[in-house]
């Protein structure tokens, strides 16, 4: 864990799971930036760039997927509050690749999560970082098997009693 309060929200004295309760919290705007990456063979990052890939506009779909799970978040994490979510956006990093470049060729998905509320939205732009991964993963699982998911983290938040974090 970082930062000062080394507490766990999730467990009451008993140890317990219990969800943090902030009926006495204020609703400030509040944003999460979340990214996550798919590294692959550079001929699927390529059918990416053009949209041809067999089952189709993989990109255009997991956007979708990425900004339905945030709004679902709340019932996928057990312990999550539910949020009226305002704004999710989804942005897809895919990098020039030439012809004999070794490196590995890997998708960046950047989500960014708004609300105004009294709890964070950092697990909403997780999840929709998470999902839209899975999906670029379940759309080419069939031509591509060397596909790796990796690398999701927060990167920034904003709002709140604790401000800006990165």
């Amino acid at each position: 864990m970082s930062g000062k309060d080394k507490t766990l929200t999730h467990i009451d004295a008993k140890g317990e799971a219990r969800m943090v309760d902030v009926s006495d919290k204020a609703a400030p705007a509040r944003t999460a930036t979340a990214e996550g990456f798919v590294s692959m063979a550079p001929e699927t990052l390529a059918l990416l760039r053009s949209g041809a890939a067999p089952k189709g506009d993989v990109l255009a779909t997991a956007r979708i997927a990425g900004i339905m799970a945030a709004k679902r978040c709340g019932e996928l994490i057990p312990l999550a509050h539910p949020l009226p979510v305002e704004s999710v956006s989804i942005d897809f990093d895919i990098p020039e690749l030439e012809p004999d470049d070794n490196a590995t060729a890997q998708l960046r998905i950047k989500a960014t999560a708004r609300i105004s509320a009294k709890t964070g939205v950092e697990m909403e732009a997780l999840t929709a970082v998470s999902v839209a991964a899975l999906t670029v993963y379940d759309m080419c699982k069939a031509i591509d098997k060397t596909m790796v998911i990796h690398g999701v983290r927060l990167i920034e938040k904003t709002g709140g009693t604790k401000g800006v974090s990165t």
